[in-house]
């Protein structure tokens, strides 16, 4: 009877394959001086996504690179950001400013690819967004340009396809 029992508390328990894919845009040491001398952080810029119209965006600090990844990462996962897509690529054109930073976006035909660089490049890779053009403009802030982008993507307005009577021709409505 003992054995059985031992088996029982020996079961381990088997972490999920985590569902989204995650990537570190910036990754800093940080510093604040007190008065007993200078205590050093690390600061981790985390972007999570599921390559199928959903991403996030983290930021968090922690005493050593993991703690901050894993802060970043689960800060991530409650900003999760539904991105509306039409054939791979975004409904519409789009301009956003946050800040300093700003991004535009503009849909692609079939077969451009990502035409973008740096933190934003990351964005529309994990949100699955297949081909888009896209130009950044004002600060070099990768922080500023992610959350500009994550703005962008999540101020996309949903359309919808109907066939007009007898016609193969679509007539594409945005709805508000």
């Amino acid at each position: 009877m003992s054995g059985k029992d031992t088996n029982k508390k020996k079961l381990k328990i088997r972490k999920e394959q985590p569902e989204f894919e995650q990537q570190i845009v910036d990754l800093a040491r940080v510093t604040r001086v007190m008065a007993g001398g200078k205590r050093m952080r690390f600061r981790a810029c985390v972007v999570i996504g599921d390559k199928k119209g959903q991403v996030g965006v983290g930021l968090a600090k922690g005493r050593d690179v993991a703690l901050a990844v894993e802060k970043a990462v689960a800060k991530a996962e409650k900003n999760l950001t539904k991105v509306n897509l039409v054939n791979g690529t975004i409904p519409h054109e789009i301009y956003v400013k946050v800040g300093a930073a700003k991004v535009l976006l503009k849909p692609a035909p079939a077969g451009t690819g990502i035409i973008a660089g740096g933190a934003s490049r990351l964005v529309l890779e994990l949100a699955g967004v297949k081909n888009v053009v896209s130009k950044i403009m004002g600060t070099n802030n990768k922080i500023s340009n992610v959350d500009a982008t994550i703005k962008a993507l999540s101020s996309l307005k949903k359309i919808k396809e109907e066939k007009i009577d007898n016609k193969e021709d679509k007539n594409i409505k945005i709805q508000e």
